[in-house]
């Protein structure tokens, strides 16, 4: 049984640990308010910026993986002291750094998304992921870590609720056979991730090191629009069709008045007014993960979904 260490217990952190643990791992999760232990899973209550206590927390694991984010509108001065961590800890006890990364460091692309684009995003958001990797990877190339990051599209799936986008902005509505609203154009092929998809990727970079030293995407399927992937969900509810509104601009503007969140996506307009493709082709011709069937995404998710309403106080 060897350790592993996963910061955060978001859902890319909940699903990670839980699928290491499924596999007789020793797991511990790391979180700032800690849980209560689960079946496989240990939990404990720490700041993983603080350095010093993460190095303790993770010596003697296999693998640390970085799966947990600052507060959204935080993220520019949040990464860079947890990111900064990882690696010290990584340095320091010799675990394989697996970081949770996303594609807001490549910015507006013409064409599929792929590994060896460069990571030109101008805005703090994307720059501030960007480096995170970077500075990662300088380490690794020097022999002082093993560092691999992990790529995904927008989360979608079982546990996926705040930060989706069809997520807790949807769902609950879909299954009431309400409209929903979508940002940008609701039309536009889009990559979706489906999350346990990410939780299998991350476990088998961690220990496979052809995977060392670079940057993969999650395998995704093909993209589908946002319209498209609410039909599919609603066909699958039992529920009527529903309209799908685009959010235009202004109406954007206006709601970020009201709902500061909104107003942070303004740096990622653009994956969601026009096409917005994922090429996965190099994990899948290395690896053995493959993305989950599209049927299997909307049945477990509209379930997950249905459960987790009806549990709602």
């Amino acid at each position: 049984m060897t350790l592993h260490v996963v910061v955060g217990f978001g859902p890319a952190g909940a699903a990670t640990a839980r699928l290491l643990a499924a596999r007789g791992h020793a797991v511990r999760v790391v979180t700032r308010s800690g849980r209560a232990p689960e079946p496989g899973i240990e939990h404990v209550a720490l700041d993983a910026a603080g350095g010093a206590r993460l190095v303790e927390a993770v010596r003697g694991a296999t693998a640390l993986y970085g799966c947990a984010a600052p507060p959204y509108h935080r993220w520019a001065t949040g990464w860079p002291p947890l990111a900064a961590s990882l690696r010290t800890t990584a340095e320091a006890t010799g675990a394989v750094l697996v970081m949770l990364g996303n594609l807001y460091g490549y910015g507006p692309v013409d064409g599929p998304l792929t590994e060896d684009l460069p990571l030109a995003a101008t805005g703090p958001k994307g720059r501030v992921r960007a480096e995170s990797w970077q500075r990662a990877r300088d380490l690794h190339e020097r022999g002082r870590i093993r560092a691999v990051e992990v790529r995904a599209s927008d989360f979608f799936g079982p546990g996926v609720t705040d930060g989706g986008h069809l997520a807790s902005r949807v769902m609950p509505r879909l299954l009431c056979g309400k409209p929903v609203s979508a940002l940008g154009d609701p039309a536009a092929p889009h990559s979706w991730t489906y999350l346990p998809d990410v939780a299998a990727a991350l476990v088998e970079v961690a220990s496979d090191e052809r995977a060392w030293g670079r940057a993969w995407h999650v395998p995704t399927l093909p993209p589908l629009s946002v319209r498209a992937m609410v039909d599919r969900l609603a066909g699958e509810a039992g529920t009527a069709p529903v309209p799908v509104r685009g959010l235009p601009p202004t109406a954007l503007a206006l709601a970020s008045l009201f709902f500061p969140q909104l107003r942070e996506l303004k740096e990622i307009r653009h994956q969601f007014d026009g096409p917005f493709t994922v090429d996965s082709t190099a994990y899948e011709a290395t690896f053995t993960t493959r993305a989950t069937p599209l049927d299997a995404q909307v049945g477990s998710t509209v379930t997950w979904w249905r459960r987790h309403l009806s549990t709602r106080p």
